[in-house]
């Protein structure tokens, strides 16, 4: 018994793959070859936007930073001479430089930590089925679409010593005697911005953490209820370490944001009283209203400094993440 048999098809040299037809791959699109014109034309679309960055944003900031090796002061345009890190010393001099590096380190971990716990707490809640729980999702999220200057006004009427919602409120269920000066007084006042930025802040970590929590597959958790595992036993085993990437950047991101955040604070009690709420931002922006861009500009490139170590553990961070996945 002889079997025929079907001689294969080949590929003649210049004809391409016979699985194409017309010189188009099945199933694909035909591949445009990139041309001069091409490419001027992709240059022609992008320039405008590559303009608008130069002019706007690197422009400033090399001006920027050349005022603080110089004399730069409004009050005599005069002499803008070379002086080197001059503007620097006097920075670090300034009697209020050693307050302001302490509020400065106690607005960001003071904030961060009751972001933190809040906003996780609030993402495990959220996760949860429940009647009406799109409008609870919807009530939380809202405050970060508000500005932060905004915020700040709205806290600065609530914690006003005289009319103010929040001693009123102590006062009726006796916790207090008479009205506190929240925002005038040194010992509170800080206590006062830090409640407010947990306020703002907590939607943040809610909406990224919420995100993750979504992530992680209804089998680990049958998994380990058929275990016998409780709820904490359960939280540190298995929702932890699931998302701990994602709660690493989260709070890398946050960090630079609320060192970089004046908004809140210049609401609420502009740096004051006798800068106990300033932050290095907030004094940036106080010396720069004094007239003196030179030592504003050496402290802009302080904060610039710190920010991209930040960045670095950022990138890193980042990494890891992705080495994990491959």
């Amino acid at each position: 018994m002889s079997v025929a048999s079907t001689p294969a098809k080949t590929s003649q040299p210049g004809t391409g793959d016979t699985s194409r037809k017309g010189g188009v791959p099945q199933g694909g699109r035909r591949r445009r070859e990139f041309t001069t014109r091409r490419g001027l034309l992709i240059a022609a679309f992008m320039a405008p936007a590559a303009v608008f960055v130069a002019v706007f944003t690197y422009y400033p900031m090399i001006a920027g930073g050349q005022m603080a090796f110089r004399n730069w002061k409004l009050t005599d345009l005069t002499d803008t001479s070379w002086v080197g890190l001059k503007n620097f010393r006097d920075v670090f001099a300034d009697p209020a430089w050693g307050t302001v590096l302490g509020n400065t380190a106690l607005w960001v971990i003071g904030s961060i930590v009751p972001q933190l716990v809040i906003g996780f707490a609030l993402a495990l809640w959220l996760r949860r089925r429940f009647r009406f729980r799109g409008l609870y999702q919807a009530l939380v999220f809202f405050p970060w679409a508000i500005s932060g200057f905004l915020i700040g006004i709205l806290f600065r009427w609530l914690f006003n010593s005289e009319f103010g919602v929040v001693n009123d409120l102590l006062e009726k269920v006796g916790l207090i005697d008479e009205p506190i000066a929240w925002l005038a007084d040194p010992d509170t006042a800080m206590v006062a911005v830090l409640i407010a930025n947990v306020w703002y802040g907590v939607t943040f970590f809610a909406i990224m953490i919420l995100a993750a929590l979504q992530s992680i597959p209804e089998e680990l958790y049958e998994a380990a209820a058929l275990d016998g595992a409780g709820k904490v036993r359960t939280l540190f085993r298995i929702t932890i370490p699931y998302i701990r990437t994602t709660l690493v950047l989260t709070v890398l991101l946050r960090v630079i944001w609320i060192f970089n955040f004046p908004d809140l604070i210049f609401g609420m009690t502009g740096g004051g009283p006798n800068n106990e709420t300033h932050i290095v931002t907030t004094w940036m922006i106080k010396i720069t209203q004094q007239g003196d861009y030179g030592r504003a500009s050496a402290l802009g490139l302080l904060v610039v400094a710190a920010l991209l170590v930040f960045a670095v553990f950022f990138l890193l961070a980042t990494r890891e993440k992705k080495g994990v996945r491959s």
